[in-house]
């Protein structure tokens, strides 16, 4: 079976930490043939520890190889733009971390160089090849939980101030704990009930960190099937405090899931189908009756994002988080932060 061949640009935390190990182990579509970092001792201790043979500090380098069918932009977001348009005009396909950039504008760019030059163009949100989730997605799908109420996500860690920290500078993020966390959390929702966010209202706040961006936000939203949501994301709760929970209700039942949400694979998710069918308001309604654990296989999240990547490649399909769906949600995001700003509803198009 024919595979993609990637050149990883980023090789910071997660992308050595998590992805290219993930890829290197577990994807059947998809390997990683060269990596790039500014550090050139730790580019080549990556590269020698999961077998890879090129490794580089130099974006052009990487670009030019023949060997590199694509590439995954895993840098500070202030810069993926202007690598996502190298990377096109080299001919190469592109899967981008969240969020797609720092504006909308840049993602329009990005975009355009991608469209010009006939290549791909994807963002990566991984979460939503979490098997949980996915199998959220099809409960709601199917009805059992009647019409789509309201869902909640929530994402928080502590994050305190570090030299160099690019999340924490707003000319290199574009924003905090909302960009960071918030953005995942925004788009599972929209995954889950297959809608897009309509209306938004946001608040944020710096409250237990020292830095320019915020360290706590929540976003009020509305779907465009008439449900509500609210994702609440920081970096100033202690890891031991958060429990990552995705909360999904209906006229007819509920989701509740632990641990879903975040970089492992784990969790767990308990379902209620309780249609209402009649009403008597001398009984209490506040039983859990009807609950049941739903058991999903754990799937690697990066290897299967990477893959469902190289099947909209190699074999023409779908691709299921393309450049609309970043452009969407950098004006979600967009939205967010000028709420907040400005202490008002913000309605998107």
């Amino acid at each position: 079976m024919k595979k993609l061949r990637w050149g990883v640009i980023g090789i910071g935390g997660i992308a050595s930490r998590k992805v290219v190990p993930e890829i290197q182990e577990h994807a059947a579509r998809s390997e990683v043939v060269a990596v790039c970092g500014r550090d050139a001792d730790r580019t080549k201790e990556l590269a020698s520890k999961l077998g890879i043979d090129s490794f580089c500090t130099s974006e052009d380098e990487l670009l030019k190889s023949s060997d590199v069918d694509a590439v995954y932009i895993a840098t500070p977001n202030n810069q993926h733009k202007i690598q996502a348009v190298a990377a096109a005009r080299a001919g190469k396909h592109i899967l981008c971390e969240k969020p797609l950039a720092t504006s909308v504008s840049d993602a329009q760019e990005m975009a355009r160089a991608a469209r010009d030059a006939g290549v791909t163009l994807g963002v990566a949100y991984m979460m939503r090849f979490h098997s949980l989730h996915r199998k959220a997605r099809e409960l709601v799908r199917s009805g059992q939980l009647g019409t789509p109420v309201y869902g909640r996500a929530q994402l928080s860690c502590w994050y305190p101030k570090m030299e160099g920290a690019w999340r924490q500078i707003l000319s290199e993020g574009g924003g905090g704990s909302l960009a960071d966390l918030g953005s995942h959390c925004m788009d599972l929702l929209e995954f889950v009930f297959e809608s897009p966010v309509r209306e938004v209202c946001s608040f944020q706040a710096t409250l237990a960190q020292d830095y320019s961006v915020e360290d706590s936000a929540v976003a009020l939203l509305r779907f465009e099937n008439g449900a509500l949501g609210t994702v609440d994301c920081c970096f100033s709760v202690p890891d031991d405090s958060s429990r990552n929970r995705l909360e999904i209700y209906g006229s007819a039942g509920s989701l509740l899931a632990e641990g879903t949400i975040g970089q492992s694979p784990l969790g767990r998710m308990t379902a209620c189908f309780s249609p209402q069918t009649d009403y008597d308001a001398n009984q209490s309604r506040q039983t859990q009756q009807g609950t049941v654990e739903i058991h999903e296989s754990p799937t690697p999240m990066y290897a299967a994002e990477f893959d469902h990547f190289a099947a909209a490649v190699l074999d023409e399909k779908p691709l299921e988080i393309s450049e609309e769906e970043g452009l969407r949600s950098m004006r979600l995001l967009e939205a967010c932060y000028r709420s907040a700003r400005e202490s008002t509803v913000v309605k998107l198009s």
